[in-house]
């Protein structure tokens, strides 16, 4: 099997994962896994592609993130991951699909208008 490259966004943050066979080491920006997310809510949600379809140690990824927050990145990633399963294994859809992992989520900041305090607060108004 060839390394398998894939591309998963989550509001601001864009991440790059090359899939390849191996022992399951996951690296995120040549950091270990476990130091780039100490958090477990984080370490679950970048994992649970793999916990889905049965494939816990049998790939290595290397992943490229920037952008966003925690949070953005580790659901960036995990896009990417269950894509990259699909290519793998077109079998893996039928698990990922129903869970929502192969759908990116469109949503985003909202700007800020001028005139206004926020992109929707108001200032406040104040008769005298």
């Amino acid at each position: 099997m060839e390394v398998i490259h894939k591309i998963g966004r989550r509001k601001t943050a864009v991440a790059r994962v090359y899939v390849s066979e191996g022992k399951g080491n996951i690296t995120i920006n040549k950091k270990d896994f476990n130091v780039y997310f100490p958090t477990a809510t984080l370490q679950y949600k970048v994992k649970q592609p793999f916990a889905l379809t049965g494939n816990d140690e049998n790939y290595d990824v290397k992943v490229n993130v920037y952008g966003g927050g925690s949070t953005g990145q580790a659901e960036a990633i995990r896009l990417a991951l269950s894509r990259a399963l699909c290519e793998i294994d077109a079998e893996h859809r039928l698990v990922l699909k129903p869970e929502g992992l192969l759908t990116r989520d469109p949503r985003m900041v909202e700007r800020k208008k001028f005139g206004q305090k926020k992109a929707r607060k108001k200032f406040q108004f104040s008769k005298r």
